[in-house]
């Protein structure tokens, strides 16, 4: 995967991270399972017969 698909900055501004160190391949594992959120829920739009990805496909 060339890019990520999460903001490390913003990571460590989710509550409860504050005082947590996060490793350098937290952000690199983190954006592999978005993307395969993503991918999943275009395969249920698609399986519903919509081209339009929605958050009920999550």
């Amino acid at each position: 995967m060339a890019d990520l698909l999460v903001v490390k900055a913003k990571i460590k501004e989710v509550k409860g991270l504050e005082d947590m160190n996060v490793a350098g391949d937290f952000a690199d594992e983190l954006s592999k399972k978005v993307e395969t959120l993503i991918k999943d829920a275009a395969t249920r739009a698609a399986a519903n017969g919509r081209k339009t990805v929605q958050a009920k496909d999550l």
